[in-house]
């Protein structure tokens, strides 16, 4: 039987549970670390179940001690707590021999990464970061047609992220959220490294960017509610201009990536999980749609590749250094924003 350690139990530490449950049933016993208690019980959807345990709903072993649930020797170790406390959790994890699934993003900064990943090399340990994304249908059936060359040479690719902070955990504070906080690691550049994530899985780390950003809106957060993000990225030896924007403001969630060849256009909503591709003169010669796709499913089919990696059978689609990398490209659209100077990333 496998022992898997869940530091955390807000609305992602309770997913992975739930859908560790659903996967491996009674073949998997459950740990957690939880320092406060203080998350209800949550649905797959975010709301609140009234009188709710999240213990005995999942059938999790809690514990306040991380050294001491160590102690137990977990197989793995899934680091859910807020962004700014996962590399010191990771780091105990690693030297106590346990395979690694870090929340998204890895860190708010590079203190002990590097540390990080020579324990995860030396022991030979799995080390993935939770970065869902990756399997979403549309997102890889853009990878296909980019694999393809479906609008030939690449032109310009423009990225938007949009959602009003507010409305993502409507059980608790905003205010009182990792997100909002920035001694959490919170802002929405780091909240929001999906895009930056899948940006550079299929256009490459940038050689450079510049961005523009700040605290722009009436939240009341101490963080960045909006990035724009230029990135300046090579494919097949070509300069690409990437265009990244993320904010914390829209009412309208917005989720979408343009793609502009010379050969034609790719637009990607992955909200309404569809992707649309027009060819040079502007017709329609592909629809695909996964209408009615469940959110949850990207997360259910991370952890079981994550399970794969566990048993030996696959190698882990985001490492914890391709997870550095993400990071250091969010950390330097923080430090264009913050200085106003354009940062060398290669």
């Amino acid at each position: 039987m496998m022992t898997v350690l869940i530091v955390g139990l807000g609305a992602i530490g309770q997913r992975h549970a739930r859908n560790l449950r659903r996967l491996l049933g009674d073949e998997i016993r459950l740990l957690a670390c939880r320092a406060h208690g203080r998350s209800p019980l949550l649905t797959d959807q975010l709301e609140v179940e009234p009188n709710g345990d999240v213990e005995g709903r999942y059938g999790v072993r809690v514990y306040e001690d991380l050294g001491q649930a160590l102690g137990e020797r977990p197989t793995a170790v899934f680091v859910c707590n807020p962004t700014s406390l996962h590399v010191p959790v990771a780091l105990a994890a690693a030297r106590a021999g346990c395979h690694l699934f870090v929340e998204k993003p890895l860190s708010n900064n590079l203190e002990h990464v590097a540390d990080l990943i020579e324990e995860i090399d030396r022991r030979a340990l799995v080390g993935m970061v939770g970065y869902q994304m990756r399997f979403h249908p549309c997102l890889l059936r853009l990878c296909a047609l980019l694999e393809t060359g479906a609008v030939g040479s690449l032109l310009a690719v423009r990225i938007v992220s949009a959602e009003h902070l507010p409305h993502w955990h409507r059980y608790e504070d905003y205010r009182q959220s990792y997100a909002a906080r920035r001694e959490l690691g919170g802002g929405v550049v780091l909240s929001q490294i999906h895009d930056l994530d899948y940006a550079q899985w299929l256009f490459g780390v940038p050689r450079r960017l510049f961005s523009v950003g700040g605290h722009f809106s009436s939240l009341e957060v101490d963080v960045e509610d909006t990035a724009s993000i230029l990135m300046d990225c090579v494919v097949d030896g070509r300069p690409l201009p990437v265009h990244v924007h993320q904010d914390f403001v829209q009412k309208t969630p917005t989720r979408t990536c343009q793609v502009v060849g010379e050969q034609g256009e790719i637009l990607v909503d992955l909200l309404a999980s569809n992707v649309r591709v027009s060819d040079a003169v502007g017709q329609l010669v592909e629809h695909f749609s996964a209408e009615g796709f469940d959110r949850n499913q990207m997360f259910l089919d991370e952890l079981k590749h994550f399970l794969s990696c566990v048993r030996g059978d696959a190698a882990p689609v985001v490492t914890v250094r391709e997870g550095a990398e993400s990071l250091r490209i969010a950390l330097a659209a923080k430090e264009s924003m913050a200085t106003g100077q354009l940062v060398e990333l290669s």
